[in-house]
């Protein structure tokens, strides 16, 4: 019969290979196992390939890097899945308490896999000159993410279970008031009765029933009721953010909080997104919201160690930098170098005023275009955000391209690099797949254009 070998003979054996710096080690996500690895007591593995970053940086957005899905891909291979061996739902099992027999038969064949996905993946990175993204940025920060996975931020668990206290009390007294302008008692938190509330009983305009036959009542349809005057949408609109960071972070991060060291150890997903940036989940720390008091306050529950500081830092203006470096627009990228103000250097350009003495409405409508042109807003999209028609918004973004005719020839470069090649290039070289860039439906197609459009400068 099969038996299990000790973790402490495993680990003494394996550890002088791992920490070989002469021997290569190859994995499938490889941050995951590092981490996995170092918990269990083994030297960090070093030098490391990750099959899953090196299909990443060529096929992002093509389609997922999961293992199972580029074996089927690339090798016409269906591995065995996770779920036929550890069961499913109610009955699923610890992999602990597997069947030595299948979890060997399971083990070895995914170790064989991410070996011939190394064989068949590793050589195109030259032919699709998506080499040196991989060396230089991909796979040095495999080591860093795991890191700061494993140290972890500190939270103050005190100050956020006040906070969470503090949010209750506010919510029951905003139900009130809401309960009171409603003219009876319902659940908040239902988008079906409220959609009877506002739509049924209140007979307010402008209500679209979804396929489910329920009132839609998401915040955008809320946000437009409410600049219409009425009261009842902005209260619960209200309710609805201090809901959400009550249950998001002031609750959810204690409860993912070590309860040893009050730190919480997010997960950073490295192949997640078309263009490369990073996400986080478990928690997801990369929204936690700033424009808010609320929102600051939970971001002050984020703490240093006793002679330590948290330090914040920003790209000012970054993808509008790149934009003018990309697109090579000689007014903007002589604003930057001079240090100037960069959406009040886009107002007086277009539209023929003075940066002196400007009003701020105006270099808020230039910065509007400014963030906006770059993620391809359309005159409807720009007009509800200035609170302008979309006749007067669309005479804006004209003024802007006869002002600068260079994004727009660079808009329309990278489009149709999108439909000949299926893919947009950032300047280092990662290529950004957009696969609706073909869709017969003009909407979607649409999207895909604006997305083909700021993927290399996101990127």
């Amino acid at each position: 019969a099969a038996v299990q070998l000790p973790a402490g003979l495993v680990l003494a054996l394996l550890g002088p290979l791992l920490a070989d710096p002469s021997v290569l080690k190859i994995f499938q996500n490889a941050k995951f196992d590092l981490l996995v690895l170092t918990r269990a007591g083994a030297p960090q593995p070093a030098p490391v390939d990750d099959t899953m970053l090196i299909a990443y940086a060529q096929f992002a957005g093509k389609h997922g890097q999961g293992m199972d899905e580029l074996s089927r891909l690339y090798l016409g291979h269906t591995p065995i899945p996770y779920d036929a061996v550890t069961g499913t739902g109610r009955n699923r099992i610890p992999f602990a308490r597997v069947d030595l027999a299948r979890a060997t038969a399971y083990a070895a064949e995914d170790a064989d896999v991410t070996l011939r996905l190394w064989l068949a993946l590793r050589p195109q990175l030259r032919i699709h000159r998506s080499l040196a993204l991989y060396e230089a940025l991909e796979r040095p920060l495999v080591a860093v993410l795991a890191d700061m996975e494993r140290t972890g931020i500190a939270i103050d668990v005190a100050e956020l279970r006040r906070l969470s206290a503090d949010f209750a009390v506010r919510m029951a007294g905003m139900e009130t008031e809401i309960h009171r302008l409603a003219g009876r008692p319902f659940n908040v938190g239902s988008p079906k009765q409220l959609g009877e509330i506002l739509f049924d009983e209140m007979g307010l305009p402008g209500g679209k029933r979804m396929k489910s036959g329920a009132w839609g009542t998401d915040s955008s349809v809320l946000q437009d009721l409410s600049d219409q005057g009425h009261d009842l949408p902005g209260r619960i609109l209200a309710w609805r953010q201090l809901a959400k960071l009550k249950s998001t972070y002031a609750d959810a991060l204690v409860g993912q909080a070590d309860p040893g060291t009050a730190r919480v150890h997010t997960s950073f997903q490295m192949a997640i997104t078309s263009t490369g940036r990073l996400s986080s989940n478990e928690p997801n720390l990369q929204n936690i919201p700033i424009r808010t008091e609320e929102g600051g306050r939970i971001r002050r529950a984020f703490v240093a160690g006793p002679g330590q500081v948290l330090l914040s830092a920003d790209y000012s203006q970054i993808e509008l930098r790149l934009l003018a470096h990309v697109a090579n627009i000689p007014a903007l990228r002589e604003a930057f170098a001079l240090g100037q103000d960069i959406h009040a250097r886009t107002a007086s350009e277009v539209f023929g005023i003075p940066i002196e003495g400007m009003d701020p409405l105006t270099r808020r409508r230039a910065k509007a275009i400014n963030f906006g042109i770059i993620y391809g807003i359309s005159a409807f999209g720009l007009g509800r955000q200035l609170g302008i028609p979309p006749g007067e918004a669309r005479s804006y973004i004209d003024a802007y391209f006869a002002r600068y005719p260079g994004i727009r020839d660079y808009m329309e470069r990278i489009k149709d690099e999108a439909r000949r090649q299926g893919y947009v290039t950032t300047p280092f070289g990662r290529r950004c797949w957009v696969p609706g860039i073909a869709e017969k439906n003009a909407a979607r197609r649409a999207y895909a254009e604006r997305q083909a459009i700021n993927a290399p400068l996101q990127g």
